[in-house]
């Protein structure tokens, strides 16, 4: 036996329960060979899911690290889905394999924006710290961060055929970003309240705004071209609802010259509903727009085009002049003026009732109307329904529901079978039974609101205790009810089982404890089975609300929480008082005793753990446990080892006899209602606000509890410096636009790491040159001077070392591992650039590094006389080896477009984009014929 007590760790091994998290966005996905519409990706918790909506099953998890997911944004190739969470990073994964190999770093919080620009080469997002950042997907960098904003970013949008980008925000303003060069050219000032949501009609030519309000408000966008003759610029002619009046009024502070676009209020559509826009989201092509409020209404507007606008004021043209006739009673009338309204434009086509509140929606439109949409409810459920857009009066129909993989609300109980398989868990409205291994749901029983529950001995039927007093019991084969027994006249809180197993003993807010035998009788349907029911045999009346019933290991003692802040202990036999354990300020919420019935633990609203000795009722320690309140706590089977669980995210393991904090288990986003471990001690499952079920495993890793309380300092570290200050260029003064990297841990090492190889490439420098002065004075050649072992084991010169490890570095945290170099390191780094680009050895990537360094030290390398040649030198190779680069691109591009148009000719169809139509079409006609011969046949 060692000196120390030695502890295994508990280890995260999966999520389930949970179909759909709240905070992030749904979003339609395209997978490999699968049909467009049926595979939709929504955020759970961490980790993001992509469900097939037809089978009704997860097909892929894209898994997340530790903070929870807050915005999902495909690409527009649909092979790549960008991720935001709720530390601001973001990560691009593929949809092919299911990993991430990009992620960027730069807001100090969530990440509540993401879009895609047109080709997908460049990603805008926006977060809770008013920032909106620019990234380039393809160097994996990112380019600019946007500052002006006072309040949450809602929404960010490129422009498809200009560089320009609008944001909207909850300080109720909409911004026009120029992107070429990183400045606010408009602020839109139209809006009493936050701005939730933003989109992009009409070819760009139209912004729909939606607001905390029943109006969506439109707006009609006029670019200017930056031309200037006598002083004004050309404009375009856009076909708006501005009267030509509102079109020459130009104000003050609108000057031609450094106008980009005008964007004046064409006006309003009134939504059904009247509470604020959640979501406002348009179909790639923006055809249709989906718009919902906090309650189950979808709202679906048609956008018409120019042509079916044009047709309709035909329509009330000729209708007006008919009404005009009419009237006059004569053929020759005035010509009726007949304004074209914004509702002309934008129709209310339908509206589509979920069964709960929605949280997130999306859409998809086919060429022939055919309109899909799949929406995530906030009570974790995704359904997906379908509506024809060239009917008149469409009706959405509901095509599928997932519900199977998660309850509906919390679960607040659950429970082990004796076997360590299968796993209940009871909420408002059902109980499920999992199995453990798989994860899969085995039974599903509607249910009461189910406070407490247990496995019957033999696993063969569940008791539930529920919020109105009833226990129900149900049988596992077949999921049916079997009895449902009114126990008490008020809330059920508590369900204990007998150690000798026949029975069970319950505590309820009508301040009794009762005890019940389990006991078969004659089934009077069937006449020959037998089923369980529970027979009352005692009652304990006490003076206040039990909370929590527990019975000691050997059957002698029961002890009862109530509302007053103590716990009592009677004897089973006699329920004569025995104890009471008064300390805790608060109402003691959970309990637990050891297997050798000597310890009690108790948990309490106070934020406290207290261990008691059973014995004598004394206080052997207390502990501050939580942050909040302590909801679950259980001992570990045949150990003096215990779980808490807390409203404050966190789950932690005890030692009651060394009265120390052994480890903490952290993957929930809400507050822990329960936990159960299984008989064996090897799982743990717990339950959360953030409606997901968290199963840990015991692994052979040993637990060394000075480690774990240096990763904690760590932790803390790392946190500290997320929430730093942005890092600040030398010589620029902070603005709207400034660098998109943010300093982490990361960025840190990999300078610390820059740091070691530069100091190692000068001490190897200076060794060969005291080597070659003393060959040199001794005349004759000397052994050469022994290498370092890093340089041996990576069979690596001096300089090339350097290069290796700056290119390990992440290409999105380079240039902020760059700023954090002390200037004495630059020189060097200077003239080893200029070696690398000589030798065209990485030239991008030094020609990267080299420019932003010019850029932050500008002032001091230019000051610096004994850096002039060095400089002088990189400008003569870096463009000599550009062009050559250059060069060789250009060549290998017209190589390409050769070839393309070779063949196309050969092959008679565009390349890429008629080639898959055509071969859709091949597919079409086959699938036809199939069917025409199945039916003969």
């Amino acid at each position: 036996m060692g000196l120390t007590k030695q502890y295994l760790r508990y280890a995260a091994s999966a999520v389930f329960g949970v179909i759909g998290s709240q905070k992030a966005n749904i979003a339609y996905v395209t997978m490999r060979g699968g049909e467009k519409g049926r595979y939709v990706a929504v955020a759970a918790c961490e980790h993001v899911f992509i469900w097939d909506v037809r089978k009704a099953e997860k097909v892929l998890i894209l898994q997340g690290n530790k903070y929870e997911v807050t915005n999902l944004c495909p690409s527009p190739d649909g092979g790549h889905l960008a991720v935001g969470y709720e530390d601001g990073t973001v990560r691009i994964f593929s949809l092919l394999s299911g990993k991430s190999n990009v992620s960027f770093s730069g807001h100090k919080s969530a990440v509540t924006a993401i879009n895609y620009d047109g080709l997908g080469a460049r990603l805008v997002t926006g977060s809770r710290d008013t920032d909106v950042i620019v990234w380039d997907v393809i160097n994996e960098c990112g380019l600019y961060r946007l500052k002006g904003h006072k309040d949450a970013i809602t929404q960010v949008l490129f422009l498809k055929d200009k560089n320009l980008l609008v944001t909207s925000s909850k300080d109720t303003f909409v911004k026009w970003w120029d992107l070429d060069t990183q400045h606010c050219f408009r602020t839109m000032v139209g809006h009493r309240s936050e701005v939730w949501g933003l989109v992009l009609l009409n070819g760009e030519k139209r912004l729909l705004t939606g607001c905390a309000d029943s109006e969506l408000r439109a707006w009609d966008i006029r670019y200017l071209e930056p031309g200037l003759e006598h002083g004004e610029p050309k404009e375009k002619k856009v076909k708006g609802l501005l009267s030509e009046a509102e079109e020459r009024d130009v104000g003050p502070d609108e000057d031609p010259e450094e106008r980009i676009l005008t964007c004046k209020k064409a006006g309003s559509i009134l939504r059904k509903a009247r509470d604020r826009v959640v979501s406002l989201v348009a179909d790639p092509r923006a055809k249709v727009l989906l718009c919902h409020g906090t309650d189950a209404i979808l709202e679906v507007f048609t956008v018409m085009s120019e042509e079916e606008v044009q047709r309709r004021m035909e329509k009330k043209l000729k209708k007006a002049k008919k009404k005009a006739r009419a009237q006059a009673g004569t053929d020759e009338v005035l010509e009726p003026v007949v304004e074209m309204q914004l509702s002309d434009e934008i129709l209310n086509l339908a509206s589509i009732k979920a069964s709960s509140k929605i949280r997130s929606a999306d859409c998809l439109l086919s060429p022939n109307g055919e309109m899909k949409v799949a929406l995530l409810l906030q009570n974790n459920t995704v359904e997906t329904y379908s509506l024809s857009t060239t009917e008149k009066s469409p009706q959405g129909t509901k095509t599928a529901r997932l519900t199977l993989s998660g309850h509906r609300t919390d679960a607040r109980t659950l429970a082990f079978s004796s076997d360590n398989i299968a796993v209940l868990s009871a909420s408002g409205d059902t109980a499920k039974v999992w199995n453990r291994s798989t994860l899969q749901v085995i039974r599903t029983m509607a249910c009461e609101y189910a406070l407490c529950s247990a496995f019957v001995p033999g696993d063969r039927q569940i008791i539930v205790g529920t919020k109105s007093g009833n226990i129900q019991i149900f049988e596992l084969a077949s999921g049916s009810l079997l009895e449902t027994t009114n126990a008490h006249e008020g809330a059920l809180w508590s369900i204990a089982l007998s150690p000798d197993q026949r029975g069970i003993v319950t505590g309820g807010a009508d301040k009794t404890v009762k005890f019940w035998d389990f006991e078969l009788i004659k089934d009077q349907e069937s006449g020959s089975s037998k089923r369980l029911m529970v027979k009352h045999t005692r009652t304990l009346q006490l003076d206040e609300d039990v909370l929590c019933v527990r019975y000691t290991p050997d059957q002698r003692l029961l002890a009862v929480s109530l509302l007053d802040c103590t716990v009592k202990v009677f004897y089973a036999d006699t329920l004569k008082f025995s104890l009471s354990l008064y300390g805790h300020k608060l109402p003691v919420l959970c309990m637990d005793i050891s297997h050798d019935s000597t310890l009690i633990a108790t948990g309490s609203a106070d934020r406290n753990v207290k261990i008691w000795g059973l014995d004598f009722g004394d206080c052997h320690r207390s502990m501050f446990a939580h942050d909040d309140s302590v909801m679950f706590l259980q001992f570990v089977p045949k150990t003096h080892l215990f779980f808490t669980a807390g409203k404050d995210k966190k789950i932690k393991q005890w030692d009651a006899d060394k009265f120390e904090h052994i480890q903490t288990l952290e993957g929930h986003h809400r507050e822990v209602w329960c936990l159960a471990i299984s008989p064996n001690g090897d799982h743990l499952v717990s339950s959360s606000h953030d409606k997901s079920l968290r199963l840990w495993e015991r692994t052979r890793e040993p637990i060394i509890l000075e480690e774990e309380r240096e990763m904690e300092r760590e932790a803390e570290f790392e946190e500290s410096m997320a929430k730093g200050e942005e890092p600040v260029v030398p010589g620029e003064t902070t603005g709207e636009a400034g660098p998109a990297g943010k300093k982490t841990m990361e960025t840190v090492k990999a300078a610390e790491r820059i740091m070691e190889a530069l100091e190692l490439y000068r001490e190897e420098t200076k060794n060969l040159e005291d080597h070659q002065a003393a060959c040199k004075a001794a005349g004759k050649q000397l052994p050469p001077p022994k290498l370092n072992p890093i340089l041996v084991a990576f069979g690596n010169t001096p300089s090339r070392h350097v290069l290796e490890i700056i290119k390990k570095v992440k290409s999105s945290e380079l240039e902020v591992s760059l700023l954090v170099l002390p200037f004495q390191y630059i020189p060097d780094l200077l003239a080893l650039f200029n070696g690398f680009i000589q030798d065209g050895l990485e030239v991008e990537l030094v020609c990267r590094c080299l420019f932003f360094l010019l850029r932050i030290h500008f002032g001091r390398i230019s000051s610096n006389q004994m850096l002039l040649s060095v400089i002088n030198d990189l400008r003569t190779n870096t463009i000599s080896k550009v062009r050559e680069i250059r060069d060789v691109l250009g060549f290998n591009s017209a190589g390409l477009q050769y070839l393309q148009r070779e063949v196309e000719a050969r092959e008679d169809v565009m390349f890429f984009t008629d080639a898959t139509d055509r071969f859709e079409e091949k597919r079409r006609k086959r699938k036809k014929r199939e069917r025409a011969i199945l039916t003969i046949a």
